[in-house]
């Protein structure tokens, strides 16, 4: 479990096909205090440590991971990601609960404001948009960001200066694409309501019919 407060910036090195995983090597400052088995946030995304070499390390995703996340659209050597280990339960929870498991992808529309900005961001799944609420909080590549309004299409946050040097978000432009992970405690709401999104509940419905 993570708070969505960044420690450093990574920087990948390699990012390859290993058989059923995708093996990604990243280099970061971190690396020293990593232990094998440790879970790390890349980007949004939970990730196991798999190798350690000096400033670099190896985490290993499933292919799961690698087709829900824009790592599969535009990962490569060179790219630049967020970092930050589990929390400890000492710690103080200055962000918010984000589990590291990403729901989907939603691309920058467009920015506005020049110092203190708002992102407008649209999910290609329009029903993650149900667990985005005003004044909540949502993961952006691992950021925990406050909403300051969520619409029907899309929804936005503010970006503060220090989160646009201190994180990858900085570099977004209109079109860029972002890991997306809603709040855990919607989710849960959600669960508990009864709620399901349309096409699940229509192929639950064509399944009663065809007994």
């Amino acid at each position: 479990m993570f708070t969505g407060l960044v420690e450093e910036l990574g920087t990948v090195r390699s990012f390859r096909q290993t058989g059923a995983y995708y093996t990604l090597s990243v280099e970061a400052g971190m690396s020293g205090e990593l232990v094998l088995g440790q879970s790390v946030s890349v980007s949004g995304a939970c990730l196991t440590v798999t190798r350690k070499d000096g400033r670099t390390f190896d985490v290993e995703m499933m292919r799961e991971t690698w087709g829900r996340t824009w790592f599969g659209r535009g990962l490569r050597a060179g790219s630049r990601v967020n970092l930050e280990r589990a929390m400890r339960l000492t710690d103080r929870l200055d962000g918010h609960l984000v589990l590291g498991h990403v729901d989907g992808v939603a691309r920058l529309a467009e920015i506005r404001g020049v110092e203190t900005r708002e992102a407008v961001f649209v999910p290609e799944d329009r029903e993650l948009l149900r667990g985005i609420v005003e004044k909540g909080s949502v993961a952006v590549d691992g950021v925990s960001l406050t909403v300051i309004d969520a619409g029907r299409e899309s929804f936005s946050v503010g970006l503060i200066p220090a989160t646009l040097e201190a994180t990858t978000l900085g570099g977004l432009r209109a079109g860029s694409v972002i890991n997306l992970e809603t709040d855990i405690l919607g989710k849960y709401v959600a669960r508990l309501t009864g709620f399901e999104p349309e096409e699940k509940r229509g192929d639950y419905l064509a399944s009663l019919l065809s007994l």
